[in-house]
């Protein structure tokens, strides 16, 4: 199977711990990420073994993606396992000190491609918009949390 690599970076003018919170923060996710309503299940969506769920759509039209989280090393790295039946894969958000009390936030993603031929093909026309969603919800929270100040 396939497997398409994205990896998306924005610098946040706050420190590591106030990026990592509200990155962390599943269900306030909702208010910045594109499309997507975010909550912890299992443990909360805290530490290894922990369980995320994410809706992304409008409506009922849109899919479920269910996470396990692999790695949970605050306020630095947290590590997921997309567990559903449409995504598969590995993602990570991962927050390091950029200077200046600035922290840069990266997000990425290794997605084992869905629908075989179709999702192959279909990667390179999705990509782009995809890409351009997650660096919009990414400036969406890094402008809310660098008004917090």
């Amino acid at each position: 199977m396939a497997t398409a690599h994205l990896s998306v970076s924005v610098l946040v003018s706050a420190p590591v711990q106030e990026v990592w919170d509200a990155t962390t923060d599943w269900e306030r996710q909702s208010g910045w990420m594109l499309g997507t309503r975010v909550r912890g299940t299992a443990q909360g969506g805290r530490g290894v073994g922990g369980g995320i769920e994410a809706w992304t759509g409008i409506g009922p039209i849109g899919f479920l993606d269910t996470m396990v989280i692999t790695a949970w090393e605050p306020p630095h790295r947290c590590l997921v396992e997309h567990t559903g039946r449409l995504l598969k894969g590995s993602g990570a958000f991962e927050v390091a000190d950029a200077g200046d009390g600035v922290s840069r936030l990266t997000w990425t993603e290794d997605i084992k491609l869905p629908l075989g031929v179709l999702g192959r093909i279909g990667w390179p026309l999705v990509r782009p918009v995809v890409r351009l969603g997650i660096a919009h919800s990414l400036g969406k929270l890094a402008a809310a949390v660098s008004r917090r100040d």
